[in-house]
């Protein structure tokens, strides 16, 4: 599974038309596709038909991203009706806002991660539409993802919204996942004739070397009108139409590339420590099983023979050697259970993100229990 946010630090630009775009080009294609709306104006929700009062919503995953839960947010799309495709949504919610914060917890960024882990092998394709701010809500989409494509117009604030949106992602690439890395910046609205356009789209060529993908998107009423009647681009009659569906089945080609590219993500592990601080399950990756007495007992140490003493107690249990002489030199995979008591960890010090400078600062405090 490949999961790709369409993101902008600017509002009004066009991310959801392009996000829909996108998954309108993986419906036409067969693929399995899960559009998640955590913009909180809803607007990918709205225009895959999945209109109406839902009890669970990505709000809720957010808060509990629990299996149960996250099924219950995701519901089928009314494209189906029209072609043979299949596109989920994970249903978008204003109440999102309130996980919006300014300086997210590292655990919060990595709740929609977990989710994901959930249904990784169900879908082929993961759209996720992010709101046009650096706040909680983008920066976990980012977490999740494996690219993100930036997208602007060529207007002076566009273009500076566009550097934030960059030097952004680079400051979480570096500070949380090295998975995560720019699909290239696509320019929406654009108009040939505008000179202005031309100077800003130059611009955006010297600032981003490489990463502004060179086929521009131009407004027109197709998108509009796809929208309106919760169509998927790729189903509308008439040759503006198509063109346009052709221009977002060569950027979905665009993304599958990158999706094959080598993974950066660095694997060497720190030493383990005690301390734990949440829940972690990355997609890709299998949960760590638990380890049983009887493996403890054959891989770290042998059963102390019991003695006369020992004898007349009915009731005694083996022990395990504790002599490290004793105890043979094995190297095991078996990392730390994911689970872990939900009291515990509600008393653990958070670790902060606050990007305040472009600098994330993880400040790490022991729980109360090591410090007594």
């Amino acid at each position: 599974m490949h999961v790709l946010s369409v993101s902008s630090l600017k509002g009004g630009v066009g991310k959801t038309t392009v996000a829909l775009g996108l998954a309108s080009a993986a419906f036409a294609q067969g693929l399995k596709t899960l559009v998640v709306d955590l913009d909180p104006q809803c607007d990918a929700t709205t225009g895959l038909g999945a209109v109406g009062e839902f009890k669970t919503t990505v709000a809720s995953v957010l808060k509990n991203p629990k299996h149960n839960v996250v099924s219950a947010s995701i519901v089928s799309s009314t494209w189906g009706k029209v072609g043979g495709g299949s596109v989920d949504v994970m249903v978008g919610s204003p109440k999102s806002i309130h996980h919006d914060t300014p300086h997210p917890t590292l655990r919060q960024t990595w709740k929609l991660e977990e989710a994901l882990h959930l249904v990784e092998t169900i879908y082929d394709l993961v759209i996720i539409d992010t709101p046009p701010s650096i706040n909680a809500l983008t920066r976990t989409a980012w977490v999740a993802s494996d690219r993100v494509l930036v997208v602007t117009e060529p207007g002076i604030f566009s273009v500076v919204a566009a550097d934030r949106a960059i030097r952004a992602l680079e400051e979480v690439r570096m500070a949380i996942t090295k998975r995560v890395r720019p699909l290239g910046i696509l320019i929406n609205r654009h108009r040939p004739a505008s000179k202005e356009q031309d100077f800003r789209v130059q611009e955006l060529n010297e600032m981003f070397p490489g990463l502004l993908i060179p086929n521009y998107l131009e407004e027109r009423a197709h998108l509009q009108q796809t929208q309106g009647a919760a169509r998927p681009i790729h189903t509308w009659p008439g040759e503006g139409a198509v063109e346009i569906a052709n221009f977002f089945t060569e950027l979905l080609a665009r993304a599958f590339v990158a999706f094959e590219e080598p993974n950066e993500e660095v694997t060497a592990e720190k030493p383990k420590e005690k301390r734990r601080f949440f829940r972690r399950h990355k997609r890709g990756s299998k949960r760590p099983e638990i380890l049983t007495i009887e493996t403890a007992i054959e891989q770290l140490g042998e059963i102390v023979e019991t003695t006369e003493s020992q004898s007349a107690d009915v009731s005694a249990e083996p022990e395990i050697s504790t002599s490290i002489a004793a105890m043979p030199s094995i190297e095991t995979d078996w990392t730390e259970p994911s689970w872990q008591d939900d009291e515990l960890a509600a008393k653990q010090q958070e670790v902060s993100t606050n990007t305040g400078s472009w600098n994330f600062k993880l400040e790490i405090e022991k729980p109360e229990e090591e410090k007594n």
